[in-house]
């Protein structure tokens, strides 16, 4: 039977994750190093993990209210007033999602009409440009550059902008690259915003992975709150990936269109995951800053490393990625991982997976151990060597 003609033609547009095509080539290498995936390798604290075995010897496994447990909408309301001067209504601008990704496929689909243009960064996060498309809407890549610190410019927003543009969306601390913007940087894009008048998705998750400078949300640029989503969850700095927790900050009205969507699909995040959430939101500062010092030595490690074995980059600000220069091998970033892999047993993600900008470039990830990354180096000076 020709299941073709099933198949939805949004579906068929879009392609399968990148990252995802290196990861399944991983597993089947014995003996690889994987610094390919944006997994903490550290082990959900103590303490959370607790308040979800209370929880479940409390019986609380059942549905919850579509937006979320209240105490874990106030917990989070709390934490973006004190973070990030964010300050949301508890009550119906605060929205708990299953994990970081379902937040944007919300974000996407309420704001993202048929042919609606957004504007993406390039290179970008791999979810964006797929979201775009599922939703009915065309992607249109702004392109970022290394000698702006993956920044993007207010100028080059202007140049892709037509009649149809309605969303923008930004990801600093920013996937795959490490770039931070200050907030004198998200104030000249604010201006763009409003002059044109776009909504924003502010896909924040890597907030609290931040180096020697404090992260600024968009949302908290004065008269941007009404005009953005506000995105987060709590896999990268509370160390929850599996737990699959995410949520939504936004204007009252969004929420209340978005919760259409999410009853429907979702109803609600896991109730369990929820009490852990609240316990990790309330008391995990701590646990964050053990965490960043770590992930800390381990960038500037891995930056100096890679300086040492003859690769340029940049030096990464926020998250846990870094992202070399491979132009002076003459390989594509797909080759270049294609090879390392298959010589030296050593993962990393070709920056091409992120968009045409990221050719040239490979993604590294340090949230893997100080031994792993020493091998890794090792392996990949004697891989260059071999060129």
């Amino acid at each position: 039977m020709n299941l073709e003609k099933f198949i939805s033609n949004r579906v068929r547009e879009v392609k399968p994750s990148g990252i995802r095509k290196f990861f399944n080539m991983v597993a089947e290498v014995p003996d690889v190093i994987s610094l390919s995936i944006g997994q903490p390798d550290f082990v959900t604290p103590l303490h959370i993990r607790e308040a979800c075995i209370e929880a479940l010897d409390r019986g609380m496994t059942g549905y919850t209210h579509n937006l979320g447990i209240i105490e874990l909408r106030r917990g989070i309301s709390h934490f973006l007033h004190k973070k990030y001067k964010a300050d949301y209504d508890p009550t119906k601008e605060i929205l708990v999602t299953v994990g970081g990704s379902e937040a944007l496929d919300l974000s996407f689909r309420t704001l993202v009409s048929e042919g609606d243009e957004v504007l993406i960064p390039d290179p970008a996060f791999v979810s964006y440009e797929p979201l775009t498309i599922l939703a009915g809407g065309k992607p249109v890549f702004v392109p970022t550059y290394e000698e702006d610190n993956f920044v993007i410019k207010p100028e080059n927003i202007e140049k892709k902008i037509t009649e149809r543009t309605k969303v923008l969306v930004l990801n600093y601390p920013n996937n795959p690259t490490g770039a931070i913007m200050t907030r004198g940087q998200l104030e000249a894009i604010a201006e763009v915003v409003k002059k044109y008048n776009l909504f924003v998705i502010s896909d924040e998750m890597y907030s609290e992975l931040t180096y020697g400078r404090k992260h600024e949300s968009f949302a908290s640029i004065p008269g941007m709150k009404e005009r953005t989503i506000l995105t987060n969850g709590f896999s990268k700095a509370y160390s929850m990936t599996g737990w699959r927790l995410g949520y939504i900050a936004a204007p009252a009205e969004i929420i209340e269109n978005m919760i259409k969507i999410h009853q429907y699909s979702i109803a609600c995040a896991p109730s369990m995951c929820q009490y852990a959430a609240v316990e990790a939101i309330n008391n995990g500062d701590a646990d964050i800053e053990e965490m960043v010092k770590e992930y800390d030595k381990r960038r500037k490690f891995i930056y100096e490393g890679l300086l040492e074995i003859g690769l340029d980059c940049f030096e990464p600000l926020g998250a846990f990625y870094i992202f070399p220069s491979i132009k002076k091998t003459g390989l594509t970033s797909e080759e270049f991982s294609i090879r390392l892999l298959n010589q030296e047993k050593v993962a990393v993600v070709p920056g091409s997976v992120f968009g045409e900008h990221g050719e040239g470039y490979i993604r590294i990830s340090y949230a893997a151990s100080m031994d792993a990354m020493e091998e890794a180096l090792r392996r990949m000076k004697r891989f260059l060597d071999s060129l």
